[in-house]
């Protein structure tokens, strides 16, 4: 299994956001701490705003946050939402041209992976990504003050 860029820095803007706490942080300031593009960064931040995932504010003392407890966010729930597409073989595809689909097993046995890929992810929330027990860790990895 594998998932995209987006969904990756999509995950990394929350647990930025969910050590960090109330404090307001920038994009800037998450592109710095995962050294990642901040270009990058400006789409998943919009759409995670837009999805209800962070708050944004804007002005020069402006930022993001959390929008919703980290207990709140389901991580299966967001991979769903930022995985454009989830087709891990051709036959998944609404442009399948394998010629042997109708008798080929693989499109059962890739359903059932994915099935169980994301079933695990729904197990696990936001907050089970950060552990409490790990905050000062992440706080210093992250460079947050």
């Amino acid at each position: 299994m594998h998932i995209t860029r987006y969904t990756d820095y999509s995950l990394r803007v929350l647990i930025y956001l969910a050590v960090q706490g109330d404090r307001l942080a920038t994009i800037q300031e998450i592109a710095d701490s995962y050294d990642i593009s901040k270009n990058h960064l400006m789409k998943v931040v919009h759409q995670l705003n837009k999805k209800g995932y962070i708050e944004t504010i804007r002005g020069k003392k402006g930022g993001m946050r959390l929008h919703r407890s980290p207990s709140d966010i389901s991580i299966g729930i967001l991979v769903r939402e930022t995985e454009q597409d989830l087709s891990i073989v051709e036959c998944f595809s609404s442009k399948n041209a394998c010629k042997i689909t109708p008798v080929c097993g693989l499109k059962s046995m890739f359903g059932e992976a994915l099935k169980a890929f994301l079933e695990v992810l729904d197990k696990y929330t936001l907050a089970d990504v950060i552990q409490e027990q790990h905050r000062p860790q992440l706080l210093r990895l992250l460079q947050i003050a």
